[in-house]
């Protein structure tokens, strides 16, 4: 069942959907050229939407402790994602910053990238997903803070509506010692933005 308790919709009803758009923007579905359009696009929804199949917070489960007392900032920059915007279903693409300071136990960097993913690969405003991706790894790793910062490109912005190319959009969610102390706080931005 989705979220909103409707029977779940089978392949065959995507792929009508898919053709009842296409006549609504005043194409032919049986064109040649649009014969395996539905299809495709239900593939690519499968794989835009796959964060919906997954928990996020499952890949930061398995952590690390033989770290030599390693205590000081983490951060993985530049982490590349494309997700959609929930109001449009337009594409959202960016890059997120991520960074915690570990207490006792570290997880793998690609773990990052996979909660970054996860969450990304879901309808979603990119306030609710800067949020989703910090209190992941604050319930799951509870560290002593954590910082995480997004620029993206909205094409709802862009390719819409206003039609504004070259803006972008950036957001942040500070917690634990990186809201409480502006010391961790500067030096987490300036390993995101110091150095382009």
């Amino acid at each position: 069942m989705s979220a909103d308790s409707s029977p779940p919709v089978d392949r065959a009803e995507a792929e009508a959907a898919i053709r009842t758009l296409l006549r609504w923007a005043g194409e032919d579905p049986s064109r040649e050229g649009l014969l395996d359009t539905p299809r495709r696009v239900v593939d690519a929804y499968r794989d835009w939407f796959s964060g919906y199949a997954e928990d996020p917070a499952e890949y930061l489960r398995r952590t690390f402790e033989e770290v030599a007392g390693y205590d000081e900032l983490i951060v993985l920059r530049d982490i590349e994602f494309e997700s959609h915007c929930e109001h449009h279903m337009a594409p959202i693409i960016g890059r997120a910053h991520v960074g915690y300071l570990p207490t006792d136990k570290v997880v793998g960097i690609s773990k990052l990238a996979r909660v970054v993913e996860g969450f990304a690969r879901r309808f979603q405003v990119q306030e609710k997903l800067t949020a989703q991706i910090a209190h992941c790894i604050e319930d799951v790793l509870k560290p002593r803070g954590v910082g995480v910062v997004i620029e993206a490109a909205h094409q709802c912005m862009t390719t819409r509506g206003v039609h504004k190319t070259g803006v972008s959009m950036t957001t942040s969610q500070m917690l634990g010692s990186f809201r409480d102390d502006a010391r961790t706080r500067s030096e987490f931005l300036q390993f995101v933005m110091g150095r382009r």
